[in-house]
């Protein structure tokens, strides 16, 4: 098992492309199956295409799924956090790709992002396990 932590800082994006730093990971780790876990109770990390706009689509589809308000239950730190807490509920906290021979196993326009929309917590860490078969 191969492991390492990647530091992120989101204070100036919500959506990050980590694909590239996971990818030298594993080109030095091996093959196996690769798992991308984000420790963090309001952030996420997902699959999909980057750089066609997407990524401004998905922080709007979110704002209006859960808007910075009021409503939530959960009120401390910066308007709206309640909706931080329900976000990863959506976009997982974790996902796994198969790696053969040192390369991630991802289609033409797929990436990996950090998805953090907590404007409270702008330090994250993405944790990286390779399990070798």
């Amino acid at each position: 098992m191969h492991e390492a932590v990647i530091d992120v800082h989101t204070a100036t994006n919500q959506v990050i492309d980590i694909t590239e730093r996971v990818a030298r990971f594993v080109s030095d780790a091996g093959s196996g199956l690769l798992n991308i876990f984000v420790p963090h109770a309001t952030a996420g990390v997902a699959i999909m295409e980057t750089g066609s706009g997407s990524e401004a689509d998905l922080i709007e589809v979110l704002g209006r799924i859960f808007p910075r308000d009021d409503r939530y239950v959960h009120r401390h730190g910066s308007p709206g956090h309640g909706a931080d807490h329900v976000i990863p509920a959506l976009v997982s906290p974790s996902v796994t790709i198969p790696v053969p021979a040192g390369r991630l196993q991802l289609g033409t326009w797929q990436s990996i992002v950090l998805v953090d929309l907590n404007r409270d917590n702008p330090q994250r860490q993405v944790r990286l396990t390779l399990l070798e078969g």
